[in-house]
């Protein structure tokens, strides 16, 4: 059995399952931000991180592959803004080295996954 007749559907792909894991995680840790952040920084960050889901339903919907490139490319870009997000959240002391640390290798996992992704992409 090849690789597109296991992925029936989004909710099948790895990447997929663990974004749903970043969306929780993100939601959690943004509570803990002070009142004050939360229509402004924590916003900007749980927008970027739906917007982040989008591209990789849409991705995995596009049969074009420059399109699901594109697509695959904007959802590296959210990945990376997301990154300098969790960063000034750390200098700004919203969140601990533990949280940084643990929000780091989740989004360093989900870029492992998008990399393999667009390569796959590139061979077709």
């Amino acid at each position: 059995m090849n690789h597109k007749e296991e992925t029936k559907t989004v909710e099948d792909l790895i990447i997929y399952k663990q974004y749903i894991e970043l969306i929780y995680y993100t939601e959690n840790i943004l509570m803990k931000y002070p009142k004050c952040e939360r229509f402004a920084l924590a916003s900007t960050i749980k927008n970027a991180t739906y917007e982040g889901m989008r591209c990789v339903i849409n991705a995995f919907k596009e049969y074009n592959r420059d399109q699901k490139l594109s697509n695959l490319n904007h959802l590296d870009t959210t990945l990376k803004m997301i990154k300098v997000m969790i960063r000034v959240s750390y200098k700004k002391r919203y969140i601990n080295a533990k949280n940084y640390t643990a929000w780091g290798k989740k989004l360093a996992n989900l870029g492992n996954l998008l990399g393999g992704w667009m390569k796959s992409c590139l061979k077709q």
